[in-house]
């Protein structure tokens, strides 16, 4: 399978030892899949969160100070997703090669096409990302960006293996447009669908799948969803038929579940990153995993299908 080839994908130059490699801190998992796609035995990759975690909110370990000081690169999400959490660790950790400005500092979000840029900011709006919606990573083709942006990283690095980096990127991008399609297949007769997240992490998926959040059970982002906000949502979703609700697995589920018992919605749980649950233990798993969990509650829904073109 198209999936298995990128997570261990072959190389020409033989095995590595553990000293010819490089050492990789990632603050996802997500991230740390695709270093492994793209760097094959030439890296050792460690990601600090888990895939179950929020990644806006991660405890600050010895033990992650350890990896970063000793890491010859660190690969962050960036635009303030892990800003509370990062920084600290970087400081403590005082290597300057992963600092930033060092060689192995690699901000995956250099050349992403961002969406949700704030026109304004202030406090009355919640959490807003200054930058932008940090979520990138949830599409694919986006996925690709930060692949080669970590395939420039490790050349620069280690350019002796630079080819092993850019014919592993090849793969990686090939294996991407190949199971997108795919993917793709799956939701299209559910484009135009609409749902209710919990979180506004969803605007890069919804975008390249073809799905509309249409409201949040959280009444500002990173505000827990309050009785008025729910009592309003649940008017929507009776006005409007959407019988679909997305939460992730670090939200707890009362809220999701009361809205449902209401409006006789379906609650469906999807993957933020790798490692979100059992099963999902590549970037590609991450998709399989959304995209048949995410159709087969609009199914369930009997939501219509869209007519063929």
């Amino acid at each position: 399978m198209i999936v298995a080839l990128v997570v261990a994908l072959p190389t020409v130059f033989g095995a590595a030892s553990a000293q010819d490699r490089l050492a990789v801190v990632t603050t996802l998992p997500d991230l740390k899949s695709i270093v492994e796609a793209v760097g094959g035995d030439r890296v050792d990759a460690f990601s600090i969160a888990t895939g179950f975690q929020n990644p806006h909110f991660v405890d600050p370990k010895p033990s992650y100070i350890r990896r970063l000081s000793r890491a010859d690169v660190f690969v962050t999400v960036g635009l303030d997703l892990e800003i509370g959490w990062v920084q600290p660790l970087l400081s403590s950790a005082r290597n300057p090669k992963v600092a930033p400005g060092g060689q192995g500092y690699v901000d995956a979000s250099v050349g992403i096409p961002l969406l949700q840029m704030p026109t304004s900011l202030s406090r009355e709006q919640g959490d807003i990302h200054v930058y932008g919606n940090p979520h990138y990573w949830l599409d694919p083709v986006r996925g690709k960006i930060v692949a080669a942006t970590i395939a420039d990283a490790l050349s620069r690095i280690s350019p002796r293996n630079e080819d092993q980096f850019r014919s592993n990127l090849r793969e990686f991008v090939q294996a991407v447009d190949a199971e997108l399609a795919r993917w793709q297949a799956t939701l299209a007769p559910y484009k135009g669908a609409r749902v209710i997240a919990y979180h506004n992490e969803w605007p890069y998926f919804e975008d390249r799948f073809g799905i509309e959040i249409a409201g949040f059970l959280e009444p500002k982002p990173g505000i827990p969803p309050t009785p008025s906000q729910l009592a309003s949502t649940i008017r929507q979703m009776e006005r409007e038929g959407i019988r679909v609700i997305i939460t992730s697995p670090y939200f707890k589920a009362d809220a999701a579940d009361l809205v449902a018992r209401r409006t006789g919605a379906v609650v469906v749980t999807l993957a933020t990153s790798v490692g979100a649950r059992e099963g999902i233990e590549s970037y590609f798993d991450l998709f399989d995993y959304n995209v048949s969990a995410l159709a087969a509650a609009l199914r369930e829904t009997g939501y219509p299908v869209a007519p063929s073109d």
